[in-house]
C-alpha cells in the first residue's frame, strides 16, 4: 500500500455497532473514541461518522457528458445542547479542504469544527 501523502496512516477500528471502519488517521481514530465516551455519558447524541454534504450537485456539460457531484465528507456529526455539531479531525489543511468548508459555510449555513 502506497503511504499518505502527509504521513497519516490508517487505523482499522470499529464503530459502537460493531462495524468494521477504517479511520483515515490515529488522530481521528482517538477523537472517535473520544466522542464515544462522550456520548455513553449523555453529553453528545446521534454520533454518525462519514456524513456527505453535497456541495455542487451531478451536472450536464453543453457536449452531453455529465460531471460528477463534489461533496464533503465530514469526519463526525453529532448533537449537543440542541445543535448539529459537524466536525472533522485536521493535521494538514489542504487548499482543497479550504475551499470545501467555505462551501459548506456558504450553502448548508454550517460551521465546520476543526480538532
Amino acid at each position: 500500500m502506497k503511504p499518505s501523502k502527509y504521513k497519516a496512516k490508517k487505523v482499522q477500528g470499529c464503530l459502537a455497532d460493531g462495524t468494521p471502519h477504517t479511520f483515515d488517521s490515529v488522530k481521528e481514530f482517538d477523537r472517535y473514541q473520544s466522542l464515544c465516551l462522550l456520548e455513553r455519558a449523555g453529553e453528545i447524541s446521534n454520533l454518525r461518522v462519514q456524513v456527505p454534504f453535497e456541495l455542487i450537485p451531478k451536472q450536464k456539460r453543453s457536449d452531453g457528458k455529465t460531471e460528477k457531484p463534489c461533496s464533503y465528507i465530514a469526519d463526525f456529526v453529532y448533537e449537543r445542547n440542541g445543535k448539529t455539531v459537524v466536525e472533522d479531525t485536521k493535521g494538514i489543511r489542504t487548499k482543497d479542504y479550504i475551499i470545501k468548508r467555505k462551501l459548506v459555510l456558504w450553502i448548508h449555513h454550517i460551521t465546520i469544527t476543526e480538532v
